[in-house]
């Protein structure tokens, strides 16, 4: 028994060498071990447990699934659920979230084949916010030139606008992006690495999602990476897939209603179209709008060339037409050989019989 305590007591002493007892542990610097090597924050337990369901709905077009899968790769806190089916009510979703041990969703519904819609929500309490997600280019389709490590945590990035408070909605918006899209300190799929900043910008009231890669030079500059998409937000609940409305964008008109607009306008047109040319038509003048000379008369009395000449311009009278003789057509060049050798014979024939 004597060595092992030995042994613990060793332990202790190493552990006060490390963490001074002037400096609290909350407080305190790293120490230059954790600097040079980071990869023992890995194996630390994490308490910020955010775990985000990414479920999309049946009807995604090709390019909304690689917008997904580019996310997902991008978080490696993330969690995947097989397609919903179209007659499921979103308020379902909470559950799949739960059994999938996850207090974050992020809902990908597609319709027609054109329109992408994202719900992203607090399953736990809420809130959940409603987005039309426009502009969608992926990280493949881009082929940008930004290369960074898999599952290292990004930086986000907000612009100021977020920050207003007369815009309480932004506000809340950001606090929901930062819990669905930060990656957890110390999580076991992550890298304790920052090579990434995600940007979101508003530009005419919309949020513009953008991914950079943080360049290994001193300057701080950065290379796309992608996807690239903007999302227009339509409302916010209070609850998670349902609730009260606390905000609705009073600018959004459905994708569906602005191509029906555009159908008419190009109707619109072709109808105005032919309505000038029938005005046209209408007011056309029947009779010739320049001015005569009358003078121009003493012209109709003199014989025309063909009347000096002694031919008749006039038509002749219908079942009289001159018809044209037909030629004869050559004889083929065979038949033509035979005819000679004809003629040949027949003239000595002639000569036989003469002599």
């Amino acid at each position: 028994m004597g060595p092992h305590k030995k042994v613990k007591k060793m332990k202790e002493s190493t552990e006060l060498e490390v963490v001074p007892k002037d400096i609290p542990v909350a407080v305190r610097e790293m120490t230059e071990e954790e600097v040079e090597n980071p990869a023992s924050e890995l194996g630390k337990k994490w308490k910020n447990k955010q775990r985000v369901l990414y479920l999309p709905c049946r009807g995604l077009s090709y390019r909304d699934r690689h917008l997904m899968k580019d996310l997902i790769s991008l978080c490696p806190h993330s969690k995947t659920e097989s397609k919903m089916r179209r007659g499921d009510s979103l308020f379902s979703a909470n559950e799949m979230a739960e059994m999938k041990n996850c207090n974050k969703c992020i809902l990908f519904e597609g319709r027609k084949q054109r329109d992408l819609y994202m719900w992203i929500a607090d399953v736990g309490r809420g809130p959940s916010a409603k987005f039309q997600v426009e502009n969608v280019h992926t990280a493949a389709e881009l082929k940008m030139t930004g290369n960074c490590l898999k599952a290292t945590r990004p930086f986000l990035s907000f612009d100021m606008a977020f920050a207003d408070k007369d815009k309480p909605h932004l506000q809340l918006l950001k606090e929901l992006f930062i819990q669905t899209f930060g990656i957890p300190k110390g999580h076991p799929k992550s890298q304790p690495f920052f090579d990434r900043v995600y940007t979101f910008s508003l530009i005419d009231d919309k949020i513009w999602f953008r991914h950079y890669q943080v360049l290994p030079e001193e300057d701080g500059s950065l290379a796309e990476i992608g996807p690239r998409f903007v999302l227009n937000p339509i409302k916010i609940f209070d609850a998670s897939f349902s609730g009260a409305t606390l905000w609705e964008s009073p600018n959004f008109t459905t994708p569906a209603k602005k191509r029906s607009l555009m159908k008419r306008m190009k109707a619109g047109k072709y109808i105005r179209h032919v309505e000038t040319k029938a005005a046209y038509e209408a007011s056309r003048p029947t009779e010739s709008t320049y001015k005569v000379d009358e003078t121009d008369e003493v012209f109709n009395t003199l014989p025309t060339d063909s009347e000096d000449e002694g031919f008749d311009d006039e038509a002749p009278p219908p079942g009289q037409e001159k018809t044209k003789k037909r030629k004869k057509s050559k004889p083929n060049q065979k038949i033509r050989k035979r005819m000679k050798l004809l003629k040949e014979e027949q003239g000595m024939a002639e000569e036989m019989a003469a002599e």
